[in-house]
């Protein structure tokens, strides 16, 4: 049941919505990762709503998405994020997705398990991986994957260490990462992967790698193991940077873009 359809039912009914109705919509709101600021405002306008609520709920949930587009830009993708949030897995399917002939890169050189991670998704999904010796330079394998890139390929998917938002060091190479692929290509869309299950803490993840390495578009994993699902019209009101792509299972089918009128459907009904 979503998280506005008993306040509906009561505006369909022509019930009276008490005090203590919009207090449990609030509660809910809350729990859902909105946060309090974006909270506030939906049930301020909420209660301004005199007929029509479902189309009125709709209206007020869709002026706090991203008008940004939403479809992804072929060319360089780099994928950015923290530990944990299925980057990896996100990078092969995004490469699988995505029209054309494209090619992924494993920059990930700290962790080896990712780099066999992608090189195993390779494989089962017929696309080339170019990788690097383990510890290796990053930037070095980006180098590389460019070069190869160059031959013929529509896309070329790079996947990053993952890297704690709090350590400005790490911040910091990520963001020279970036610089160096830039000295031979333009990077056409740099993908923050969140976990959906992160509530409020997505947040935090978002402003500090926008701020290292200005990021275009949101792939939100782990739809599926979270009834919350707010922190996406949290992101996107803060930040102005729109969800592209949701993740909501371990198999390569269960990604797709993110489509703002089922967002909001799953949210009121």
């Amino acid at each position: 049941m979503g998280l506005f359809s008993k306040l509906i039912s009561k505006f369909t009914g022509n019930a009276q919505i008490a005090d203590s109705d919009w207090t449990e919509l609030e509660k809910s709101l809350l729990e859902s990762d909105l946060g309090r600021e974006l909270t506030s405002e939906i049930i301020g306008e909420a209660k301004k709503i005199k007929d029509q609520p479902e189309m009125a709920l709709i209206s007020i949930l869709d002026s706090h998405l991203s008008t940004k587009p939403r479809d992804t830009k072929s060319g360089v993708i780099l994928i950015v994020g923290v530990n944990g949030t299925g980057k990896t897995t996100s990078a092969a399917k995004l490469a699988n997705a995505l029209p054309g002939k494209n090619l992924l890169a494993a920059a990930d050189t700290f962790r080896a398990a990712a780099v066999d991670q992608l090189k195993t998704w390779g494989a089962n999904l017929n696309i080339e991986v170019v990788a690097g010796p383990p510890n290796g330079d990053p930037a070095s394998v980006a180098f590389e994957a460019l070069k190869k890139y160059g031959s013929g390929f529509d896309n070329l998917i790079i996947d990053t260490a993952g890297r704690l938002h709090n350590k400005s060091d790490l911040m910091a190479e990520l963001g020279k990462v970036k610089r160096v692929i830039e000295k031979s290509a333009q990077v056409s869309e740099v993908f923050l992967v969140i976990d959906a299950t992160t509530g409020q803490n997505g947040l935090a993840q978002a402003e500090v790698f926008t701020e290292a390495v200005d990021v275009t578009g949101i792939i939100l994993t782990k739809t599926d193991g979270s009834a919350k699902g707010g922190i996406a019209l949290a992101i996107e009101k803060r930040f102005d940077i729109p969800i592209k792509w949701v993740g909501n299972g371990e198999k390569v089918n269960n990604f797709a873009p993110f489509v703002n009128t089922t967002y909001i459907n799953s949210l009121i009904s």
